[in-house]
């Protein structure tokens, strides 16, 4: 793999620490790194983007809310997708280790040794590139017949609202496989490869809103029995309730919902 090509992407508090590092990356060892404040829907969106092989977190006068933060980047970590670094003196090492839902970092103290970074990154790329050739070496089929799967539903939510795919997801996780997407497109090109057990569907989306994305679901044999929510402000209430006797979806949740009650809406439909 060309080291070009390993992504990496640097937030955080410590923009100082950051932006060096970042220097560095691309002077060094020609890295392009993603730059990326410390925000959870804009950090959510670059990692559904990009997919990043590293994220660097500068830490830089933590507090509990700002810990949190980075808990988005749970699910790339917990399937092994990327690897975390995190860069940080011995305050702000405490008050992540104790705040962060995430199962797996590397912290790294400040002042930052370039040495050992760029030791780590070269060893990445190395697991990376073993990975990457084992894949296309060594090829197991396995038919699934859904007798042996983990049990957890599948749940595929579609909202071009970042925010509210953070919440959703988070709210939802606990007990489902949750994927979330941007828009209609993403959903159909989502469901060539999987086929979820349950759609949490936003009525109102640019270029393609969930009526339509519905509509043309119910076209396709593969899709025409998936159940679908709608995800719906209390404005398009009374429109809803026309696609509702229109599409005849499983129904709809006003946003925002508590957990409680968008889980037990998915358990009504789904059991």
């Amino acid at each position: 793999m060309d080291r070009k090509m390993l992504k990496i992407l640097v937030t955080g508090k410590n923009r100082k620490v950051a932006n060096d590092i970042c220097s560095h990356l691309e002077s060094d060892r020609g890295y392009i790194p993603i730059k990326s404040d410390p925000v959870k829907s804009t950090l959510f969106d670059i990692t559904l983007a990009e997919l990043p092989r590293v994220i660097i977190i500068c830490l830089g006068n933590e507090n509990v809310d700002s810990i949190r933060v980075y808990d988005v980047f749970s699910n790339v970590v917990k399937q092994g997708n990327c690897v975390v670094i995190v860069v940080t003196n011995d305050d702000d090492e405490k008050l992540f280790m104790k705040y962060t839902q995430l199962d797996r970092v590397l912290l790294l103290s400040r002042p930052v040794s370039l040495f050992a970074l760029f030791e780590k990154l070269d060893d990445i790329e190395e697991r990376f590139n073993e990975r990457k050739e084992e894949n296309l070496s060594v090829f197991r089929e396995f038919e699934n017949d859904g007798s042996n799967g983990s049990g957890r539903k599948k749940i595929l939510v579609v909202d071009d609202d970042s925010e509210q795919l953070v919440m959703i997801r988070e709210q939802l996780e606990e007990f489902y496989d949750v994927t979330p997407v941007k828009s209609g497109d993403a959903a159909f090109k989502y469901l060539l490869n999987h086929k979820p057990d349950l759609i949490l569907l936003d009525y109102l989306m640019p270029e393609k809103d969930g009526p339509s994305v519905l509509r043309q679901m119910r076209t396709i044999d593969e899709y025409a029995d998936i159940p679908v929510i709608f995800l719906t402000g209390m404005t398009e209430r009374s429109a809803v309730l026309h696609t509702l006797a229109e599409l005849k979806p499983q129904g709809y949740i006003i946003k925002p919902s508590r957990k409680s009650e968008i889980v037990a809406k998915i358990i009504d439909v789904l059991g």
